[in-house]
């Protein structure tokens, strides 16, 4: 089969195409033949060395959506043939709360979907939605899951509350101004690009402002009015965290998902604390998540945003896109059969 292998460290060209075996199902285990896999930002920290505990060679990708070919042991041979998209989180465990030792996520340490077959746990399969097309469908798992969680499940986002969403154009930044909007808030969001912020108004975003300039706290404070901001999603992190803490309303919520943007060195620890200030951390989601944010993109009411689909042969442009921040929402590979 073909597949997309990083056999070493460095700049998008290290991704190269090339001939591998195809994948056997263990016992528990089911083959699916990729239609369409997603990029993560994930994959760019994996490409350039920033990522614990990684390991040579591998096939990135965390998301796909495909068919199942052939099940291993312990797995009804009935799922052949069914079209299916893949949960990335791989052992979970049994709490809720939080991740299991064992937990890991698809594209590394296991082999991912940048190819045109992938061996994943029967348990991670689930039933493509008949709305979305191939592409939709591989762009949900690991961005659409992580804003679940940090919306829905951790921030407990409500009806006419005020929501800010930081690094607007990003997958996961996307995909939580859908499912806050959804859930009846309002929502406003930061970019360091207008266009980006234009996008996101006409997905339904109230309004934006962009961070790099000066004034941008005083603005946005004056945008959201006196009820101020409920809940911060940020997975930007760095030297705009602390401006976070100063725009989050007394007694919000800040959920963090990642730290695009580095590490936060200056941060008002008393805002913390005087504000009462309620903040969270974040990564994937459980099974019930996930199961939770797939009905949501099962009707045709929200679809997820894709900026561009090109072949899987052009992986290393689409690790550029990301990597260059031009995306405005999902970058997908089509793969041939």
């Amino acid at each position: 089969m073909k597949a997309v292998v990083l056999h070493e460290l460095g700049e998008p060209e290290k991704l190269n195409v090339e001939n591998v075996a195809e994948p056997e199902p263990k016992e528990g285990e089911v083959v699916v033949q990729l239609h369409a896999a997603a990029l993560n930002r994930r994959d760019v920290w994996i490409r350039r060395g920033r990522y614990a505990n990684i390991k040579l060679p591998i096939i990135l990708g965390s998301d796909g959506a495909g068919i199942v070919t052939a099940t291993g042991n312990g797995v009804n041979a009935s799922l052949v043939g069914k079209e299916v998209l893949i949960n990335p989180c791989l052992a979970w465990g049994g709490d809720e709360r939080v991740q299991d030792n064992n937990f890991r996520i698809l594209g590394l340490p296991d082999n991912g979907t940048y190819a045109n077959y992938v061996a994943v746990p029967g348990e991670n399969i689930y039933e493509k939605p008949g709305n979305l097309s191939w592409e939709e469908a591989a762009a949900i798992p690991l961005a659409g899951l992580t804003a679940y969680r940090a919306v829905i499940s951790r921030a407990d986002v409500q009806s006419g509350q005020t929501v800010l969403i930081t690094g607007i154009g990003g997958g996961v930044a996307c995909f939580a101004l859908q499912i806050a909007r959804k859930a009846g808030a309002r929502v406003f969001v930061t970019s360091g690009s207008d266009k980006k912020i234009d996008r996101a108004r006409e997905l339904g975003a109230e309004d934006g402002v962009n961070y790099k300039n000066d004034n941008w706290r005083q603005k946005l404070k004056e945008i959201s009015g006196e009820s101020g901001i409920d809940v911060v999603v940020d997975g930007t992190g760095g030297e705009n965290f602390d401006a976070i803490l100063d725009v989050a309303k007394p007694g919000g919520t800040i959920v963090m998902y990642g730290a695009t943007l580095g590490p936060s060195d200056n941060v008002t620890v008393r805002r913390i604390f005087w504000k009462q200030l309620n903040i969270f951390g974040t990564t994937m989601g459980s099974p019930s998540d996930f199961e939770k944010m797939l009905e949501l993109y099962s009707s045709d009411t929200i679809k997820p945003v894709i900026d561009s689909v090109m072949p899987l042969a052009d992986a290393a442009k689409a690790h550029h896109r990301m990597e260059d921040a031009e995306q405005f929402g999902k970058l997908v590979l089509g793969i041939e059969p």
